[in-house]
């Protein structure tokens, strides 16, 4: 082969790879960042002074109309956050209020009358709180679900720019535990419609016939993706690690009280690095302290949550822990 042959060879390839597609390229190229090691910011200043510091780290996103999103607990529930905490968020947070969602359980929320009669007696009374599904539906899509193409939330989710997830961490009866992860994925979803679809409940089923362990994680996943993808860069996640029962804030008075200690409070823009740092703060606790959040978690196969979040693109579960103390 002569020279000058293969120089007009090598010339032809490079325009043919030239002309391959954006698309193309795109296919053949791994998911960027999903691996990459998140930024977790930790204090142990669970306060208001304490918040507001976490949040300053987490807020680049944070724009326009806000909905922070809480769980309100059931009537008199004694680990729910403490209401000087959220109030000195909420307050320092401009054009925001509390976000919830009826439940699909029967109880102190399950109608938005019921509902708002427990947000006056728990405390939840300095500002609005859009009960998101009060006025109706919306489907958001789940882009790459496996169980789950579409999820039905509160239709009040569209009248939000941003969204600071406000998580109590506990854990859960069907979930193992309860992080940023559970607080959207159940909590953005309305009462009837999108809360079965999580679930895998149909009308009638007892709670025997819910779905747990790995489908019910995945399911948790899929819903906390929809709307993830929906606030896309601004959205923002910080976990409260104080009064950790192995109930969530949905048992209400019959939660068990708590056997370990307060930790501290975590934020990051990153859902399952976040979630996974809590986890690993807990896991780190000596056994006796840790032993029934973690049986709680680990029976109820609560790390599947972080791993197919991770399958998902959600995030890598990869971080470092940056203290602000």
């Amino acid at each position: 082969m002569s020279k000058g042959f293969k120089r007009v060879l090598c010339l032809l390839t490079v325009l043919l790879t030239c002309a391959v597609s954006p698309a193309v390229w795109a296919a053949q190229a791994p998911a960027a960042g999903r691996d990459d090691a998140a930024i977790v910011y930790f204090t142990k200043d669970i306060s208001p002074a304490g918040l507001l510091k976490i949040y300053s780290k987490v807020n680049g996103g944070i724009t326009g109309k806000v909905a922070i999103k809480i769980h309100t607990g059931e009537p008199h529930g004694p680990n729910i956050l403490p209401i000087d905490m959220v109030k000195a968020l909420q307050q320092s947070v401009p054009n925001s209020n509390l976000v919830e969602t009826n439940t699909l359980y029967g109880g102190g929320r399950q109608n938005t009358a019921d509902h708002r009669d427990t947000l006056k007696v728990n405390g939840w009374t300095f500002c609005k709180v859009d009960i998101m599904d009060e006025f109706g539906t919306v489907s958001l899509p789940v882009r790459g679900g496996r169980h789950l193409k579409e999820v039905s939330m509160g239709k009040d989710i569209l009248n939000y720019d941003s969204m600071i997830v406000l998580t109590h961490f506990k854990g859960h009866a069907m979930g193992g535990f309860g992080g940023s992860i559970k607080n959207i994925a159940i909590g953005c979803a309305d009462g009837k419609i999108g809360k079965a679809q999580v679930h895998g409940a149909k009308p009638g089923d007892g709670y025997d016939k819910w779905l747990s362990k790995d489908p019910f994680m995945e399911n948790l996943a899929e819903s906390a993706k929809a709307t993830v993808d929906h606030f896309g860069k601004h959205i923002t996640f910080i976990n409260v690690l104080r009064r950790m029962s192995v109930d969530c804030d949905c048992a209400g008075t019959s939660a068990a009280e708590p056997v370990i200690p307060d930790i501290g409070i975590l934020a990051s823009t990153n859902i399952v690095a976040v979630d996974q740092a809590s986890i690993d703060l807990v896991f780190k606790m000596p056994a006796k302290q840790k032993h029934d959040l973690w049986e709680r978690i680990t029976s109820r196969h609560g790390l599947r949550q972080l791993s197919y979040a991770r399958e998902l693109g959600m995030g890598g579960r990869k971080y470092k822990l940056v203290s602000i103390d």
